[in-house]
């Protein structure tokens, strides 16, 4: 019976009702060693009559294993993968050692295990039990969170015991604290009611209220050394347990101590090891009965964890290195474990050890198991008497620590690599590793200077690796808004004598494009991009990176339509083969062609969905542009308070990062709700503010050039940098929606009334058929604003009406009350001059979620549950949960009749 839990065993009951109805729920119950996780655990186990049970662990000595947890945790569901999409079937097949390992996609893995788990809970609901999640894995916890962040309807509770060391990554948590004195003497009476009053009270105060020390402190032979210990409660616990350990005969403690070393815990791997070791089964049977292990099946464990920690404090070195050596040869079949032990048995260089390890490390690269795969590494290294082969496999080790974002531990074995590895392209990998930790720590000057030294040290040797740098650096200068940065790395690369088959064309190209921007203007750059797009858009799909790079540039030349086409595509086979970590990327591509495309509710769904990605995916960098673009639609709606907030959190990740493009954004955004409110004082500062830092070489400064130019021209201000900006751009990108806000905001600035006219004539003929509709209805709601003032009302009704039903349409309110002031004033008490709550008919797009409104159209298109789960990351169960929900939105009551509604 728990004692003092009372309202934690409340909140797992409410996580289990909610899941016999069909939702899903996490908790992470975190707290000190002994302060009652499993407990509460074991607690939910018993309450969860009707539902299926996974239990999962996370084991010490298998924390550099990748995927021993999530196997363990899974190993009683994998009769149902065959039910899985074929790519996540394999994907998890490969990690859990079932199939050849894939290189996928390291959060392709997560996917899978939503799938599995949402298929497991089909019949009845599933509760998961992971304890001690503190010793996971890195690839088990990534894929654990990453499915947790996604449950919703399926029925599934996953619970979570975990120390400090488990990172929850937002999941919700729940933290346990000392039972307070009341419970505490009731737990201490359960367990020792033969104890005096006095013993009894110096217990619970030496306790601190932690039940496991309750239960031990008693049976400690010398209970007065705890008066006043300095010593943490953990540590007198595991005393405590050495003080049981010691009672016990020499062949239990062997057999207690092969078991804290055998991964895994299998008894017969145990029994025969401990044969090897001359001890017969009773030993271990003696350690059972004294209560520090349990035999479950096949299955040895400890009781509790500290318990193996005094294990190890009793045993001897040589007693422990002879141990390993017999589990290695015992293990030839688990090679990753073989590769562990031979390791731990290892007195000094051990070339067989550091090549099993070597080839460990490979394996769990391969499975995208990054820091597994860098501990392996390093531990390899540490036993290679070569000193070649010990910086080489320093510096892979550098790498996975890099790729996982452990940038301090990369830069430690980045500097005990250094002078160990000769050749070129090992010295090669150097600078671009320093580099990115560098900018990953805020130093984006450092990490520009590195590449550049990088690059000059090896073009001698090899031109490929120092263009590849010099790429680097330009890429990282244009994210920065280091103008000077970058022309400097262009400088460089165009100076390099790079041949065909080195295959950097495209990336050269496109770095010199981006310079020449900078330097000789639109005139020059835009053609050279436009060629970049066209080369982009014949990439074949495997290419991701150059389509990227097709895509953006699609963006700077005003192409939107192609830059959102180039992004679908390649987000698709992203999304069709797992590749997670690549979708955020294309996604700031595709959400910013569908702001400029007029498309602001698929903006929101696509900017989102970017956004969650980028937190599962551990990439924060990109975070601020999906905000800036949110507040950007936000003020168009007029959300000043969202707007406020995603902009706030933008640019605290300019201020982490450097990266200038979520910036440029939030700023626009700003400065566009003021406009939309008609404060041009303040929406004229911010983005002369703007154009006086970095932003000013981000190619938003030339959209937002316009906005500038209406907030001068309605203060009565000359705006000619802003105009001679955006004319230069427009000129040069030959599009004829470009044209026609330049003659916009020509006539803006033309005191002339006939010019004016003329040019707002032009603006609105070149508008039509151009596909921006959002431009265009400023234009018309700005001519008949002009009309209207010019004492021509009549001819300014019709501009106007077409402005406002626009901006109905966009949801852009703050636009919506201009226009419909305007034509109040204008004469019209039409049924387009009053609310607009009396048009009739809303559509999908006003009704839905950005995420529902996903759903629908790939419903719409045929698509089934389980085909759209797998497209958006989402158990098929949660699709089901949206269409239920969006169905009486849009009045139909069936699949079927979604094909007749207009979803854009």
């Amino acid at each position: 019976m728990l004692r003092g839990r009372e309202s934690d065993q409340r909140a797992i009951d409410v996580l289990l009702d909610q899941a016999r109805d069909g939702r899903s729920g996490v908790l992470v119950i975190k707290g000190e060693p002994g302060i009652g996780k499993t407990s509460l655990l074991a607690y939910a186990e018993e309450r969860a009559e009707g539902m299926e049970v996974l239990r999962g662990l996370g084991i010490e000595t298998e924390a550099d294993i990748p995927y021993a947890s999530l196997h363990l945790l899974l190993r009683g569901g994998l009769d149902r993968l065959g039910a899985l999409p074929e790519p996540q079937a394999a994907a998890l097949a490969g990690a859990l050692g079932l199939a050849p390992a894939r290189a996928d996609d390291r959060f392709h893995v997560g996917v899978a295990v939503l799938s599995l788990l949402a298929e497991l809970a089909e019949e009845r609901p599933l509760l998961c039990l992971v304890d001690d999640a503190h010793w996971l894995d890195q690839a088990s916890a990534r894929a654990l969170r990453f499915a947790a962040h996604r449950l919703h309807a399926e029925g599934v509770v996953l619970l979570f015991g975990a120390r400090d060391g488990f990172d929850p990554a937002g999941l919700p948590e729940r933290r346990l604290a000392g039972l307070d004195d009341h419970s505490a003497a009731q737990v201490l009476a359960d367990a020792a009611p033969e104890l005096t009053g006095a013993t009894r009270v110096k217990i619970i105060k030496e306790s601190a209220g932690n039940p496991l020390a309750l239960l031990e402190l008693p049976r400690t032979a010398d209970l007065p050394a705890y008066d006043h210990s300095p010593l943490p409660l953990p540590e007198r616990l595991r005393l405590a347990y050495a003080a049981r350990v010691g009672r016990l005969p020499h062949a239990a403690r062997t057999a207690l101590l092969v078991t804290a070393l055998a991964d895994g815990g299998d008894l017969d791997v145990i029994t025969n090891a401990c044969a090897a070791l001359g001890i017969e089964p009773a030993a271990l049977g003696a350690a059972e009965h004294s209560g520090l292990v349990r035999i479950t099946g096949r299955h040895v464990s400890f009781a509790h964890p500290l318990m193996r920690a005094a294990v190890f404090q009793l045993s001897t070195y040589d007693l422990r290195l002879e141990a390993h050596r017999i589990l290695a040869g015992l293990l030839a079949g688990q090679p990753d474990r073989r590769a562990w032990h031979l390791a731990a048995a290892a007195t000094g260089p051990d070339e067989t050890a550091a090549r099993a390890l070597e080839e460990s490390a490979h394996r769990a690269r391969e499975r995208g198991a990054n820091v597994s795969a860098s501990a392996a590494f390093e531990r390899a290294a540490e036993l290679s008497e070569d000193r070649e082969l010990k910086g080489r496999r320093l510096l892979s080790a550098a790498v996975d620590a890099t790729e996982e974002g452990r940038l301090q531990r990369a830069q430690r074995l980045i500097d005990a690599a250094t002078g160990l590895v000769p050749d070129v392209s090992a010295r090669a990998t150097l600078p671009t590793l320093r580099a990115r930790i560098a900018f990953g720590q805020g130093a984006p000057r450092r990490a520009h200077e590195l590449l550049l030294k990088g690059a000059a040290d090896v073009a001698g040797d090899d031109r490929a690796a120092a263009a590849l740098m010099l790429v680097e650096a330009a890429r990282n200068a244009n994210r920065l808004g280091d103008a000077d940065g970058l022309v400097e790395a262009a400088a460089r690369l165009r100076a390099l004598d790079l041949r065909p088959e080195d295959d950097l064309d495209l990336a050269r190209q496109a770095a010199l494009g981006s310079a020449s921007l900078l330097t000789e203007g639109p005139a020059t750059a835009l053609p050279i991009m436009r060629e970049l797009v066209a080369r982009g858009s014949r990439i074949t799909p495997e290419m991701h990176s150059r389509r990227i790079n097709a895509s953006y540039f699609a963006l700077q030349v005003g192409d939107f339509q192609a830059a959102g086409e180039i992004a679908r595509a390649a987000a698709e086979e992203c999304r069709a083969n797992g590749e997670i970590s690549k979708l955020a990327v294309l996604h700031i591509t595709l959400a910013t062609s569908e702001i400029f495309l007029g498309r602001f509710t698929d903006a929101t769904a696509t900017a989102s969905e970017g956004l969650r990605l980028t937190a599962e995916t551990g990439r924060p960098s990109r975070a601020g542009c999906m905000q800036g673009m949110l507040a950007w639609i936000a003020a168009v709606r007029g959300d000043a308070g969202r707007c406020a907030e995603l902009a706030a959190a933008s640019h605290a990740h300019y201020d982490a990062n450097g990266i200038v493009n979520g910036l440029a954004w939030a700023l626009w955004a700003q400065a566009l709700l003021d406009l939309g409110l008609g404060r041009f004082a303040e929406a004229l500062d911010r983005l002369e503010a703007a154009m006086a830092g970095p932003v000013r070489h981000q190619f938003q400064a030339v959209h937002f050039a316009p906005d500038q130019v209406e907030a001068a021209a309605r203060l009565g201000l000359p705006a000619d940098g802003a105009l001679r900006r955006y004319e230069c751009w427009a000129r040069a990108s030959g599009l004829a929606w470009a044209e026609a806000v330049m003659h916009r905001c020509q006539a803006l600035l033309e005191p002339d009334g006939d010019r004016a006219h003329d040019h707002f004539r032009t603006a609105v003929r070149l508008h039509t058929g151009a596909g921006r509709p959002w431009e265009a209805a400023r234009t018309a709601l700005v001519y008949g604003e002009r009309l209207r003032r010019d004492r021509h009302k009549s001819a300014a009704r019709p501009h106007l009406r077409a402005a406002l039903e626009t901006f109905e349409r966009l949801d852009a309110r703050p636009w919506v009350e201009r226009a419909r002031s305007e034509l109040r004033a204008a004469g019209d008490t039409g049924p387009s001059a009053v609310a607009a709550e009396a048009r009739s008919g809303a559509s999908p797009q006003d009704v839905l979620s950005p995420q529902e409104l996903q759903i629908v159209r790939l419903a719409a298109a045929g698509r089934t549950n389980k085909e759209i789960g797998a497209r958006l990351f989402l158990s098929p169960k949660t699709v089901s949960y949206h269409l239920y929900r969006a169905f009486p939105k849009l009045n139909v009551t069936s699949r079927a009749q979604l094909a007749g509604l207009e979803l854009g």
